[in-house]
């Protein structure tokens, strides 16, 4: 059983008083998931330490393929909130699904102010967020350009950003495979960042340099 220090919140609460919490649903998806990214893709993860235990945090990843979202969560012991495009909630069944996995609907292609609102009024009210600054799935395997909307996110939340780095799901899953295939993949987390403080210009440049320092690092050690 994970401690906490009393002096502290714990990994439940927050300052609003919610209390994000994995749900019976969430709990049974991530058993499943644990049992198939391990055995698929011989899933192995470094620097869990680095989410913070309560309060709000942005877990800003690399973007290589559908399996992503899947494998920065699977061994995360808090609830992790997604963005994911509207389209996915078109058919009822799924779309209870995936809002029942804390996903919320973002409109890709235009400014979407309701999805930003969302995002930034979860964090406030300490749930860890999960988001692809890259804006899209890799084309190549490499690291795109970051979005310039994740500064505005990262100064209006206040929260630490975590960033989180992918390497293996792109060949598990290359974009324009209808389905993924066993293959290696390994998820590195880094330390969080305090980042509202700078300029938009600075943030996005501090998240791709930082992306491109743990790549690095998690590809040395595959």
């Amino acid at each position: 059983m994970t401690q906490t220090n009393p002096a502290q919140p714990n990994e439940n609460s927050s300052s609003s008083g919610i209390t994000p919490r994995r749900s019976i649903i969430w709990c049974g998806c991530q058993a499943f998931a644990r049992i198939i990214t391990t055995l698929m893709f011989d899933l192995k993860v470094y620097g869990l330490h680095h989410i913070p235990t309560h309060g709000g945090a942005l877990l800003v990843a690399n973007h290589e393929s559908y399996l992503d979202p899947v494998v920065v969560a699977v061994r995360v012991r808090r609830p992790v909130s997604f963005l994911a495009r509207s389209g996915l909630f078109d058919n009822p069944a799924f779309g209870w699904l995936i809002r029942s996995l804390h996903a919320f609907p973002v409109r890709q292609g235009e400014g979407d102010i309701g999805a930003v609102k969302e995002t930034i009024r979860r964090l406030k009210e300490g749930h860890v967020l999960n988001i692809y600054p890259e804006g899209s799935r890799t084309q190549t395997g490499e690291l795109g350009p970051i979005e310039p909307g994740i500064a505005l996110m990262v100064r209006r939340a206040g929260v630490p950003v975590v960033p989180v780095v992918i390497s293996g799901s792109f060949t598990a899953w290359p974009r324009g495979r209808k389905i993924f295939h066993p293959a290696p993949i390994r998820v590195l987390y880094g330390p969080p960042m305090e980042l509202n403080h700078l300029k938009p210009a600075q943030i996005t440049a501090r998240i791709d340099q930082t992306f491109r320092q743990l790549l690095a690092e998690l590809r040395a050690k595959s």
